[in-house]
């Protein structure tokens, strides 16, 4: 096994050479952050993403390509109902963030739209942060936030992450705003769109609640966000009111839970990278270097998904049975090992896993001379009633 990388270097310089030194990072967005912590345990995802590595470019290059990415023209159309809600200086979405979300304020007949333009993700971070700073210390009015830059501290690594809106209320609290281009028909939406939106939602709490304890008071972050989408099967915007508070709790604990991305970096052997345009075998090598923790469930949420479902059959893991089976079995990690146990070729008889699996191959041999003995008697009948030729 080749050596493990030398310390010393920093992990900026570190993730470079991770990605290639002529590769662009790909930004962490809060869509991937979602999908990042709902696998915690995936060494590989985490480190491609703090690398900032495309992922889909990777799979294409790996023989199993993504099946991931918007439409050009659902993309146009996203945008153009974002500048519909956000138009006159946002006086519809202020109004529906009124309407669904704070019926005690003062309507907002004016609002403050501060300019957030600076250089640089870090610059548009700081513009944001000192917008709400403003807006915290002169309560009172309605402020609309288009577009702010947050920040959040992702395994050691920062991620710069672009909420479509935050809200300042008049009484100083903030709200996340989600605009989205499916409908919601008679009030209600797609719920697996309206879960997905939810947990994005909720690492945009997180981020701004990291600018509001940095505020003395601090701001109140609410965690009913705004969702925006449009009504019925025209391209009027309405809007319901999430509230993300169970999503917020699950991505900060799986979140926290994820191993240091430059711990991962120091276990890579030395001058393993994972550009797109190195050879397909190189490129595996590497990849298959960082261990992956592959469900059924990344199917939905990761570039790789295919690739690692593939690793996963041709090693036997149960995980590609899913989490609920591989909770199940225990200590019995491959499909080998699960039929050797049933077989009661393998395995400890006081182990629960392997009592239920050598009783559940019981009833199933059971079950099948059952069936057996049944056919058999039938055909005998039917040779005792059939006509002589």
């Amino acid at each position: 096994m080749p050596p493990p990388r030398k310390r010393g270097k920093g992990l900026r310089h570190r993730l470079a050479e991770l990605r290639g030194p002529e590769t662009q990072a790909k930004a962490l967005d809060a869509r991937a952050l979602a999908a990042l912590a709902a696998n915690p345990g995936c060494r590989r995802r985490a480190i491609l993403d703090g690398a900032g590595v495309d992922k889909a470019a990777l799979a294409g290059a790996l023989g199993s390509p993504s099946v991931f990415g918007q439409s050009q023209f659902a993309f146009v159309r996203g945008n153009a109902f974002e500048a519909k809600v956000k138009a006159d200086g946002g006086t519809e979405l202020l109004r529906l963030a009124h309407e669904k979300l704070d019926r005690g304020a003062e309507p907002p007949a004016r609002a403050r739209v501060p300019d957030l333009t600076a250089q640089g993700p870090e610059g548009r971070t700081a513009r944001t942060e000192l917008a709400l700073r403003e807006a915290a210390e002169s309560p009172g009015d309605w402020t609309l936030l288009d577009h702010p830059m947050l920040a959040l501290d992702v395994a050691g690594s920062l991620a710069f992450l672009e909420p479509d809106a935050v809200v300042v209320h008049p009484d100083g609290s903030w709200t996340v705003v989600e605009i989205k281009s499916f409908p919601m028909l008679d009030g209600a939406a797609d719920p697996a769109k309206v879960g997905a939106a939810a947990r994005q939602a909720a690492v945009y709490v997180l981020a701004l609640e990291r600018v509001a304890e940095r505020l003395d008071p601090p701001p109140r972050v609410r965690h009913r966000v705004l969702l925006v989408c449009p009504k019925d099967f025209s391209n009027l915007p309405t809007a319901s009111a999430v509230d993300v508070r169970k999503q917020r709790a699950v991505t900060a604990r799986q979140l926290a839970r994820l191993t240091r991305i430059e711990e991962i970096a120091d276990t890579l052997p030395e001058g393993v990278c994972f550009s797109p345009e190195l050879p397909a075998e190189q490129l595996e090598q590497a990849v298959e270097s960082v261990p992956a923790t592959y469900a059924p469930e990344c199917l939905s949420a990761c570039e790789l998904a295919f690739h690692c479902r593939d690793r996963s059959r041709a090693a036997g893991a149960v995980t590609s049975l899913g989490r609920p089976v591989r909770a199940e079995l225990g200590g019995l990690t491959t499909v080998g090992d699960v039929l050797a146990a049933a077989r009661g070729e393998a395995g400890d008889p006081d182990d629960p896993a392997v009592a239920a699996l050598r009783r559940a191959a019981a009833l199933r041999a059971e079950a099948l001379a059952s069936a057996a003995e049944g056919t058999r008697e039938a055909a005998e009948g039917v040779r005792e009633v059939a006509p002589c030729r």
